[in-house]
């Protein structure tokens, strides 16, 4: 059975962001906040050139390879060994150096520098991949002995691409969002359909989408509000092309937003906008990608579930949609239908990778490789320590 809310996923290293589940309903909060000593707290923060923002939790990478995680931990999505929640980073138990992370809705994957997958969280619908419908509290081998490049955690469904340029889904698939023709679960990778190559893919909450080597985007899955990009709203188990003739090199999948940078660094999205999440002006769904207004060079987007986060090709971040608890980071809960710049004067770097993710929280890395996060804190999911909401960038604490 698929479990009620949202997740999403997020491999950016500058912006993992994070929009409210579906019915925008917060989970139910511990009984008592962690202990914290002050030695923890003063230890000094993780280098990190990577963080992910999932839907109450988040993840960093460090320049070492190190996985770190914090927030809420019902089901083991920290890695850590347990599921009790942190209000700082935690050192996912694992002997396994990562070359990049994506944090879905309860569940957590990366890519090894021997370049396997593994997850580690909610297991009910397979996504994570073990063959298993059993959570883990530590990462666990996908199977299947593939070769992966890139991984994206959705909300109960898991993508990535291989080494050979082959996508593969595995988890929930009730909308055919694991793209191999069928609406048949999965509990270990099954092998997206047809014979186009991929060289980077994101899971969204009920759809995929994918590039190509050349740039072309491919969707797949639900469609109520034409995140799939191809003009209608009609579900699509198999792939395909988003319209409009536009070159991608990065794309992000949400709750019901897509979103991508094309080889002009201009950004796109499509699908759900009751909230401006789409930051185009307007409230407008619309099913077929259209230009973010300002006019903005990007390096990369990262669209939640109801806001929207990018990176300047200048370093410079900002976000966009619903605001009510601070997730845009511009001190204000004032909704944004246009790109507004995240406070602070940060500069934040971008390496690339597809996103997507259903919290109220957004994270980011700067070039100095501090991690920061702000919005919706209740959980530990901006890892400074306390379980305060922010409306502006706060640095991630030291590690337990």
């Amino acid at each position: 059975m698929h479990r009620p809310g949202w997740m999403l996923s997020l491999s950016l290293a500058l912006f993992a962001s994070v929009g409210c589940r579906d019915d925008q309903m917060s989970p139910t909060a511990p009984d008592a906040a962690p202990a914290l000593a002050a030695s923890t707290l003063a230890a000094a923060p993780p280098a990190f050139r990577q963080v992910v923002a999932g839907a109450y939790h988040s993840c960093g990478l460090t320049t070492g390879n190190v996985a770190y995680c914090w927030g809420f931990n019902s089901n083991g999505q920290l890695g850590d060994g347990t599921k009790s929640d942190r209000l700082v980073p935690v050192q996912v138990q694992t002997g396994q150096r990562f070359v990049q992370l994506s944090a879905g809705d309860s569940h957590t994957c990366g890519v090894t520098t021997d370049n396997r997958a593994f997850c580690w969280g909610y297991n009910l619908n397979g996504q994570i991949g073990d063959n298993s419908t059993s959570d883990r509290t530590r990462p666990v081998a996908v199977r299947g002995g593939l070769s992966f490049l890139q991984v994206s955690a959705g909300d109960a469904h898991t993508c990535g691409v291989t080494t050979d340029d082959k996508a593969y889904c595995w988890g929930y698939n009730l909308f055919g969002q694991l793209g191999d023709g069928t609406g048949t679960q999965r509990l270990k990778p099954a092998a997206v359909a047809g014979d186009r190559r991929f060289h980077q893919v994101s899971a969204g909450k009920m759809h995929s989408c994918a590039l190509t080597p050349f740039g072309n985007a491919f969707c797949w899955g639900y469609n109520a509000y034409g995140q799939l990009g191809f003009g209608t709203t009609a579900t699509r188990k198999t792939p395909r092309v988003v319209q409009g003739g536009l070159r991608f090199r990065q794309i992000g999948a949400s709750v019901a937003v897509t979103c991508g940078v094309t080889r002009t660094d201009k950004a796109y999205c499509w699908g759900k906008n009751d909230l401006g999440q789409l930051g185009d002006g307007t409230t407008d769904n619309r099913p077929i990608p259209v230009p973010v207004s300002g006019g903005l060079s990007f390096s990369g987007v990262s669209p939640g579930g109801t806001h929207t986060c990018g990176v300047t090709t200048g370093g410079i971040g900002y976000c966009w949609g619903w605001n009510a608890i601070g997730e845009v980071g511009d001190g204000t809960n004032t909704h944004r239908q246009e790109p507004t710049p995240v406070a602070g004067g940060l500069v934040f770097s971008f390496s690339g990778g597809g996103s997507s993710s259903a919290g109220v929280h957004s994270c980011g890395v700067t070039t100095q490789h501090a991690a920061y996060c702000w919005g919706y804190g209740f959980l530990g999911q901006l890892g400074n320590g306390t379980t305060d909401d922010h409306s502006t960038p706060v640095a991630v604490a030291g590690a337990m």
